[in-house]
């Protein structure tokens, strides 16, 4: 069964190595609190807000040794008024058996506001 998993973090700036840093910052524990092996991610989606433009965070991901051939797909977040600046949102699809409850979502820096419902993790 496909699960999805999602993540979000912000940055301070738009500059290619804070974005990439956090993006990788991201991914990683996604990873490690999920357990995912990239044979077992169907794809990545990642938005980024309008004025994060320096970098495109997929390259963060395609970095990590094994996840060269995994799907990854970056686009634009919708431009709310109101909504928060400066972050970046991933949505990996992985196959899994694990229950959606067991699922853990990670919010890092100042994206836990956008789920603290769902945050299982300390602010990085």
């Amino acid at each position: 069964m496909i699960r999805g998993v999602r993540g979000a973090v912000t940055v301070g700036k738009n500059c290619e190595a804070e974005i990439l840093e956090a993006t990788e910052l991201l991914i990683r524990q996604m990873i490690q609190e999920n357990k995912i092996l990239s044979e077992n991610v169907a794809s990545v989606f990642i938005s980024v807000t309008e004025e994060l433009t320096a970098a495109f965070p997929a390259k963060a991901i395609r970095s990590i040794e094994g996840w060269t051939y995994v799907p990854v797909m970056c686009m634009k977040e919708i431009p709310v008024e109101g909504s928060l600046p400066n972050c970046i949102r991933l949505m990996m699809h992985v196959n899994t058996d694990a229950p959606q409850q067991n699922i853990r979502h990670i919010y890092l820096r100042g994206a836990i506001k956008l789920r603290p419902d769902l945050n299982t993790t300390n602010s990085s």
